[in-house]
C-alpha cells in the first residue's frame, strides 16, 4: 500500500545497489543551504546569480560601513549574533 500522504511514493524501492554512508562525510561537515521566499527565488535563475547578488549587496554595506553609513544599522545582522 502506497503512503497515503504521499501519492508520490511508491509501495517498495530498491536500495540494493545503495552504497552505505555515501554522503556521511560531506553531511558532517555541514552545510550553509537556505530556502529563499519564492517571490526573491523568481529573481534569479541559478546559485551563481544568487551569490553574486550577494557579494555585490556585502561590498555596498562593507563601503557605507567604512564611511560611517548604515554602521550598525541592519537589525537582521544583529540578530544573527545572537541566534
Amino acid at each position: 500500500m502506497a503512503n497515503q500522504n504521499d501519492s508520490d511514493m511508491l509501495d517498495n524501492y530498491d536500495f540494493s545497489g545503495g552504497v552505505r554512508g555515501k554522503y556521511a562525510k560531506r553531511y558532517s561537515e555541514g552545510t550553509n543551504l537556505i530556502c529563499l521566499d519564492e517571490d526573491v527565488a523568481a529573481m534569479f535563475s541559478t546559485s551563481e546569480e544568487v551569490n553574486s547578488a550577494l557579494r555585490s549587496l556585502g561590498e555596498i554595506i562593507r563601503h557605507h560601513e567604512s564611511i560611517g553609513l548604515a554602521k550598525d544599522s541592519n537589525p537582521l545582522r544583529e540578530e544573527a549574533k545572537v541566534g
